[in-house]
């Protein structure tokens, strides 16, 4: 493969759990406004963003670092239940531990690039025992440092992690906010997971390289 590295969203990309984060914050936004998002909003406002700026869409202002802290903390108790009560379903998309075995085995850099919060990422840590196939110091999360996407920075400091230009980098994405914050990073090979939306969702997007249903024999086309 020409690209030296490989960098993956985690939600709706390797767990597709884009339901269960939709469905939760269905919920939180029906507390805090009266009406759940719909689905327009989800992709446009949602997918891929950081809570705060969630919370800030749905209140129609900038809520107080206590209050995002407070509603965020809420939402995820929410989606973390609704995994924890689904062990079926809580689990690696279709190819993706051979995918990685791969990678590993071919000494390809790689890490994770995810806007979800600290506390999701320990959970995936554990259920997923991503341990044993990433270096966890370089798994980049939403610290509150760190801009939501679709700005640059998550992809930016994590090709930095992994020693790798980003244009020598691959993205795996699902959300528009993604696609849009990796292109923006210099990312020129950018391949959709349809995990959610349909593939056609995705062929419409120019910096859209490939899109694929699973990871099953994905290195055939890296």
């Amino acid at each position: 493969m020409k690209e030296k590295g490989i960098i993956f969203d985690f939600n709706g990309t390797l767990f597709w759990d884009s339901q269960k984060h939709y469905d939760a914050w269905v919920e939180t936004s029906r507390k805090l406004r009266g009406t759940p998002f719909n689905d327009y909003e989800m992709v446009h406002h949602m997918f891929g963003r950081k809570n705060s700026e969630i919370i800030a869409y749905a209140i129609g202002r900038e809520p107080s670092k206590e209050e995002a802290e407070q509603i965020g903390r809420e939402k995820e108790i929410i989606y973390l239940d609704m995994c924890k009560k689904d062990p079926e379903n809580t689990k690696f998309a279709d190819g993706v531990e051979e995918f990685l075995d791969y990678l590993c085995e071919n000494n390809i850099p790689h890490t994770i690039a995810t806007m979800s919060e600290k506390i999701n990422v320990d959970f995936y840590i554990d259920v997923f025992n991503l341990a044993k196939w990433f270096d966890l110091d370089k798994i980049v999360y939403s610290d509150g440092t760190i801009p939501g996407k679709p700005a640059p920075d998550i992809y930016e400091i994590a090709a930095k992690k992994i020693g790798i230009a980003p244009k020598d980098c691959i993205v795996f994405e699902d959300a528009i906010s993604g696609i849009e914050a990796a292109k923006s990073a210099g990312i020129k090979r950018i391949i959709a997971v349809a995990s959610k939306e349909p593939v056609e969702f995705y062929k419409s997007i120019d910096c859209v390289t490939n899109v694929i249903t699973d990871f099953r024999n994905i290195q055939n086309i890296l």
